[in-house]
């Protein structure tokens, strides 16, 4: 018999692996740039790998939880599919957005940096656009291809697939709206400017559709075993 978990544990769920996916992404970022001394490969390295274990140990713990989407995009898929209630969506979204920046916050404040900032780094033009696009279609490909296939295999599969997206991709795949609105708030390594923010997301959702549709076709029937059930 499946387990119900209330919409309130959902919901701090979706908080808490928001607020710590993106400690971890503006974390590493400033100690990778902190450690590398100017090597902005090793930088990026350090900040994929650290994102990538990350992502594995949120989406194993709260995935039973909530799903883990800690995305408004992959919630948007599973309400479109009819796996997630439009309740649980919109309730959904503000916790995401809300537990990223707290995550921003939490995260300046451990490295002593000013708690309010704005970036400044560019993330622009037709090239990180198509980036972001694939990044974030390929996200929704590897979620559902998992989770019909080999639905145990999700978190590895998604960390593995954010963290080749960083070493892939012109965008460094950010493939999260929300992580992206966040990333402006920061004027850190894994920042973006504010003004280039609705560049990224409108290729995510873009992405997002794409990656969505082409992954109903490949695999019609939702797993039952999926981490992403659909709750009443």
């Amino acid at each position: 018999m499946r387990n119900i978990v209330d919409l309130p544990r959902r919901l701090a769920a979706e908080f808490l692996g928001s607020a710590l996916l993106l400690a971890i992404v503006v974390g590493s970022g400033i100690m990778g740039e902190q450690l590398a001394a100017g090597n902005t490969a090793l930088a990026l390295l350090l900040n994929a790998i650290a994102t990538g274990a990350g992502l594995l140990v949120l989406i194993s713990v709260f995935g039973p939880l909530s799903g883990a989407h800690f995305n408004p995009a992959v919630s948007a898929l599973f309400w479109a599919r009819g796996e997630l209630s439009r309740r649980a969506f919109f309730a959904y979204l503000p916790t995401q957005l809300a537990g990223a920046i707290i995550g921003v916050l939490l995260t300046h404040a451990m490295f002593d940096l000013p708690l309010l900032q704005l970036s400044e780094h560019a993330r622009h033009g037709p090239g990180q656009w198509i980036g972001e696009f694939v990044a974030t279609a390929g996200l929704m490909l590897g979620i559902l291809g998992s989770l019909a296939t080999r639905p145990a295999w999700t978190p590895l599969l998604v960390a593995a697939w954010i963290v080749a997206g960083y070493a892939f991709t012109s965008s460094t795949s950010f493939a999260n709206p929300t992580v992206t609105l966040a990333r402006s708030l920061s004027a850190t390594f894994a920042g973006i400017a504010p003004a280039d923010v609705p560049g990224f997301v409108i290729a995510q959702l873009a992405g997002t559709t794409a990656g969505g549709l082409l992954g109903a076709w490949l695999w019609p029937s939702p797993s039952a075993n999926s981490i992403t059930e659909a709750y009443p």
